[in-house]
């Protein structure tokens, strides 16, 4: 039913694939326009519109290190730094 159609970014002028997968979904999402950007002028776009994250330095619950959070840390709860934090989830 659709066929891939090549469009041009109207951002930086480059071709683009819509692909048939993607106006299926556009039509099952009820979008009447297709798009007009790239995937990496959308990405840029999206990136521009969003604040840089606040980062908070923390000590590790677990081996003491240093650990870098995206959220405040409160004194009730632990905090770890990713490599525990990874450790942790593996073993469940």
């Amino acid at each position: 039913m659709y066929e891939d159609k090549t469009l041009v970014c109207k951002e930086c002028g480059a071709e683009f694939v819509f692909t048939a997968g993607e106006q299926e979904f556009y039509a099952e999402r009820g979008f009447q326009n297709e798009p007009q950007r790239c995937k990496a002028c959308r990405d840029a776009r999206k990136n521009a519109a969003r604040s840089p994250r606040e980062y908070f330095t923390a000590v590790c619950a677990n081996c003491g290190g240093e650990a870098r959070v995206p959220f405040e840390p409160k004194t009730d709860r632990p905090v770890y730094c990713s490599e525990c934090f990874a450790k942790m989830r593996e073993n469940g």
